[in-house]
């Protein structure tokens, strides 16, 4: 598959590294990555050949958290911190087709990223694409086009899709997500997905250790050890749950593949 796949990217772009946008871009079947990219997403593969189906219940569980906020909560402005490479689905247009008045902020500082976000998902008044970082929040909330499109002065529906689990314990993700808090109105939610230690498949303790020696740490961790990542918000139903079975305001849908287990969401409420 790599020979099928143009190896260009823009001017000073380091290829030869991986990151994980790019695995999880090539996980859901997308172009934008490269060699080093695929090495590590196909070493995962050869131990867990379903591999890709926890990107995919991660973005059904984001696609149905995020129509959940603007449909019935009515939130209408998003901060979506991770975003990503753009996909065939993004937040966006997750949101517009629950409310058409819907606004993004899309958020990464991988370069190869921010490019295609600006060529792809940039839409006057409707979505745009900044440069930032997790761990600088003041820098990404005080950002002249962010504060151009969301009004701080309302609930915003912040989103924080398979990115806290790259912070490694000594930085405190519980600490890194509550320092986002400051910046949120009343009203606010929160949803986070986070790669999760279900101690469920052999086979996931390899892959662990692919991640984590490929891409600089991706971290599976406890639910127990997630919902702390929670603390300052209200929990809402039915709290943290593997992507397919997490369903807000309504009974949990089914584990669709035991693999989906390796991945769970749950949404906060700040108040």
């Amino acid at each position: 598959m790599a020979d099928e796949l143009p190896e260009s990217a823009p001017p000073g772009i380091d290829t030869s590294t991986p990151t994980f946008a790019r695995v999880y871009d090539y996980f859901l079947g997308g172009k934008d990555n490269f060699a080093a990219d695929r090495e590590v997403a196909d070493m995962v593969m050869q131990l867990v050949p379903e591999a890709p189906v926890v990107a995919q219940g991660n973005r059904v569980a984001i696609g149905r958290a995020v129509a959940y906020m603007a449909g019935e909560l009515g939130i209408d402005q998003f901060v979506d911190i991770g975003s990503g490479l753009p996909t065939s689905s993004n937040v966006h247009q997750f949101a517009r087709s629950a409310n058409p008045d819907a606004r993004v902020v899309y958020v990464d500082n991988d370069p190869i990223v921010l490019a295609h976000g600006r060529a792809l998902l940039t839409e006057q008044g409707v979505a745009t694409f900044i440069q930032g970082d997790l761990y600088d929040p003041e820098k990404i909330f005080n950002d002249p086009a962010l504060t151009g499109l969301i009004d701080l002065g309302r609930p915003v529906g912040l989103i924080l899709a398979a990115i806290i689990h790259h912070v490694p314990d000594e930085r405190d993700p519980a600490a890194v997500v509550g320092a986002l808090h400051p910046f949120l109105p009343a009203g606010s939610h929160v949803i986070l997905t986070h790669l999760h230690d279900s101690g469920d498949d052999p086979r996931v303790e390899e892959a662990k250790k692919i991640l984590q020696s490929g891409l600089g740490g991706s971290y599976f961790r406890h639910s127990s050890q997630i919902e702390g990542f929670m603390e300052g918000l209200t929990i809402l139903e039915p709290g943290v749950a593997n992507v397919t079975e997490w369903r807000p305001n309504g009974p949990k849908g089914p584990l669709e593949h035991p693999l989906h287990a390796q991945m769970v969401a749950v949404m906060g409420r700040k108040d």
